[in-house]
């Protein structure tokens, strides 16, 4: 791509798991009771076919990744696993009061946190109480994030009889310079063992996590980590932007701007990352996604089936997806809704047997066309309107700021709707931004998100 649209649309941009993104979520008016009530509606509509998606927030970790951007709590002390599960089952007891009859589990996500941090024993306790009064669908997809440090046999063998057979370890990147900055230290090694271990198993999907824009980070250093990577040939690999975001993420603030990558460098990591990955067989999906030739994502993509969610790109499009846990967002359709931040907090509203819920937001009618448009891009990599059926005055705001995006040769913009180019891929994040009527309409004065690129 040429550096001076890189240059031009390296801005702060969100990532749109959502539509509207959740700095303008309306929550003066949100309430549990509209919660709850738009939760009825989107599992009345969906759970007998689709079934639902449950997200489980596990926050705690041992040690502190300052890279990280998630929800956590560092701690050595294993007795916080206990009651934590406790109250997830309590939360999602509460949930089945509220759904009122048996829910069909389509997809399961385990994420953190550090998921692996609970014992094998207690997340199958877990997961047991979770499936206790559900059915499984037949099509149900079940996954966990991992680290390559303590992810023993047991927890495979564990999550694999539960019906698990997707798990996703972060990588981030092998060169010692960079997982001591961040913090994050596992040997190749540590990998290729969890990954032949779960394949020896019968998991078939193993993706891995890897970043760019990480502080210290060298070309040389990327290809070497690609290189090791390929070697180990994990069927899905999730390759991203590094978000710098020390505003939020205090721990960010054990490294300088000074020793990020500089934006060309940046850049030339991007493209020589995306470059190798397609080199080695991999398919992009969507943004920031590879996946070898089969793999669900890109058949689900490929048929136009393709759903993001707060948990990423997924091949099963539920309408409802309920977080547990801390700081757990929830996406019933028609609302969105997100559970306090501390472990504190939590445990203390399932004691009072208290939804968690903190703060949401209800979409309106305009919200949901956007949403559609946004989700098409994102998913599809084109979108089409029919100013008959959804007059809508935000599209129509959003095609004049599409325009210069086409004048770039990223999108094709005509009559019946936009078309992402092979040029406009790595600008999705932008692309979809033209279209947020929200952020434009009240546009931060501070930095909220971080950089596009």
């Amino acid at each position: 791509m040429p550096n001076y649209l890189t240059e031009k649309y390296n801005v702060p941009a969100p990532r749109y798991t959502s539509y509207p993104t959740v700095p303008y979520w309306e929550n003066d008016k949100f309430t549990n009771a509209a919660w709850k009530n738009r939760v009825q509606w989107a599992f009345a509509e969906c759970n007998d076919n689709d079934g639902i998606s449950l997200y489980i927030h596990l926050p705690f970790c041992e040690d502190l990744c300052t890279y990280c951007g998630c929800n956590t709590r560092i701690t050595k002390n294993h007795g916080v696993e206990a009651p934590y599960i406790a109250a997830l089952l309590k939360e999602w007891q509460l949930y089945g009061e509220v759904m009122e009859h048996k829910p069909i589990i389509r997809e399961i996500h385990l994420g953190g946190g550090t998921p692996t941090f609970f014992s094998a024993k207690h997340l199958g306790l877990l997961l047991s109480g979770l499936l206790e009064h559900s059915t499984v669908h037949c099509q149900a997809e079940f996954s966990f994030e991992a680290h390559p440090g303590n992810t023993t046999t047991e927890h495979l063998e564990t999550l694999y009889h539960l019906g698990f057979r997707r798990i996703s370890l972060g990588i981030q990147d092998f060169d010692p310079k960079v997982q001591f900055i961040i913090n994050r230290k596992q040997t190749f090694e540590q990998v290729q063992t969890v990954t032949l271990e779960a394949r020896r198993i019968g998991y078939t999907s193993i993706n891995y996590d890897l970043i760019y824009g990480l502080p210290l980070q060298t070309l040389n250093g990327l290809i070497n980590t690609m290189n090791m990577v390929a070697d180990l040939k994990p069927d899905r690999i999730a390759f991203y932007s590094y978000a710098h975001v020390p505003w939020i993420k205090p721990g960010q603030r054990k490294f300088t701007e000074l020793d990020l990558p500089e934006p060309k460098l940046k850049t030339k990591l991007h493209q020589v990352g995306r470059s190798l990955l397609k080199g080695y067989g991999y398919q992009e999906i969507g943004m920031d996604n590879f996946a070898l030739p089969g793999d669900a994502l890109l058949v689900a993509q490929a048929k136009g089936k393709l759903h993001r969610n707060f948990m990423g790109y997924t091949s099963q499009n539920t309408q409802l997806l309920i977080g547990l846990g801390v700081s757990s967002i929830s996406d019933a359709c028609y609302a969105y809704a997100q559970n306090v931040k501390t472990v504190e907090e939590y445990l203390k509203l399932m004691n009072e047997d208290k939804l968690p819920v903190v703060k949401g937001h209800i979409l309106t009618g305009e919200d949901l066309i956007i949403r559609k448009h946004i989700l098409n891009i994102m998913c599809k990599g084109y979108t089409a309107w029919n100013h008959h059926t959804q007059p809508c005055a935000a599209i129509f705001n959003g095609i004049d700021r599409l325009q210069p995006l086409a004048d770039d040769g990223l999108i094709e913009l005509n009559s019946w709707g936009v078309k992402i180019t092979e040029s406009g891929k790595p600008f999705l994040r932008n692309i979809c931004m033209a279209l947020d009527e929200r952020l434009w309409a009240d546009k931060p004065e501070t930095q909220l998100f971080s950089m596009a690129v």
